[in-house]
């Protein structure tokens, strides 16, 4: 389910923008298993599977730059973009 999926994808990247990046991680790793898979992943981002893997596990700690490469990818193949904006 199209809406199913993008509302995960939406609350991995809400979880690790405000500071929980283990549950966002997590979340993460549960959208790419049912969706696009982390081969499918390997091939978007040039990061090996097995080290996707790692990086969104309990124990991972992807770098920003990582993490930026994977969270445009899986924007990509949703076709979806997030906007950030700023509330008081």
């Amino acid at each position: 389910d199209k809406d199913f999926r993008q509302a995960l994808l939406r609350e991995a990247v809400e979880f690790i923008i405000n500071g929980d990046l283990g549950t966002g991680k997590a979340v993460l790793r549960d959208f790419v298993n049912a969706t696009v898979g982390f081969q499918k992943l390997e091939e978007s981002t040039q990061i090996p599977a097995k080290r996707l893997m790692r990086m969104l596990g309990p124990k991972g700690s992807p770098s920003a730059t990582n993490l930026s490469s994977i969270l445009a990818a899986l924007q990509k193949s949703e076709g979806v973009s997030f906007e950030l904006t700023l509330s008081r």
